[in-house]
């Protein structure tokens, strides 16, 4: 199914970016604009997950038209 959808790869992004890096942003003093790293972490992610969402869908929705 991957091969015939490979758009749908941008769904992992926000896996990666939840799960996969946690561990390794797991850091408080370095502050980014205010917020300790974690939450700017968790921040970032939360606005990426959508726009992941919507470039899957794109690519997709592309794909099955031109089909």
């Amino acid at each position: 199914m991957l091969k015939k959808r490979p758009t749908l790869l941008w769904l992992l992004a926000p896996y990666v970016l939840y799960l996969a890096a946690l561990p390794l942003a797991d850091r408080v003093h370095p502050t980014v604009l205010g917020l300790p790293f974690l939450f700017f972490w968790l921040l970032l992610a939360t606005l990426l997950t959508p726009a992941a969402v919507y470039l899957a869908w794109r690519g997709d929705r592309k794909r099955r038209n031109a089909a």
